[in-house]
């Protein structure tokens, strides 16, 4: 059994390299939060616990590279974006792997959102992975707004042992004041 420490953060590239045009800017931010000394915000990426394929690897090799990263992750950062859903290849792989076979909990973060209170309002941006898995209760979900705070919340109160307690679990609007979000 792999040591489960790691965040392993899931989001729709697009296909593209250029960290501007794709939700791929959304992970380099919480990357730079991360490597801020002057920001409180910390994990342990899973991504860079296994080592890096390049985009020419082959499809085989970089899916064994994502189930070694998920084996080793105690939950999943899930960002969407406008165009999560539109993902028919890793996204829908990485969530059903992440639900099916870890059983770790998904912190959903929702980008251009400043509050989530009802993560149901949500469901046009889900990909049908997700859609699927929170019909069938069998995901473990706390839905969020993508802000540092509530992100850094998140990564610490949810792993596999201690997962939310349903597939649309949200912060109260209290919780969300004292990320210093406002409602």
């Amino acid at each position: 059994m792999a040591y489960r420490n790691g965040t392993y953060i899931a989001f729709h590239a697009e296909g593209k390299t250029d960290p501007t045009a794709s939700d791929l800017k959304y992970y380099r931010l919480l990357k730079a939060w991360h490597a801020n000394d002057d920001v409180a915000f910390s994990f342990v990426n899973s991504h860079e616990k296994v080592a890096a394929v390049r985009d020419s690897s082959t499809k085989h090799t970089l899916r064994r590279s994502l189930i070694k990263r998920m084996d080793n992750s105690k939950n999943m950062v899930l960002i969407i974006g406008e165009t999560t859903r539109m993902d028919t290849d890793w996204v829908p792989f990485e969530i059903q792997y992440a639900i099916d076979d870890c059983k770790i909990p998904l912190i959903i973060v929702y980008t251009g959102y400043d509050t989530i209170i009802n993560p149901s309002a949500g469901k046009p941006l889900w990909p049908s992975a997700l859609t699927e898995r929170i019909a069938n209760h069998s995901a473990r979900a706390i839905h969020i707004p993508f802000k540092r705070n509530a992100i850094d919340a998140a990564i610490k109160q949810f792993n596999f042992s201690s997962p939310p307690a349903g597939p649309l679990e949200w912060y109260s609007l209290g919780a969300h004041r004292s990320f210093g979000i406002a409602c």
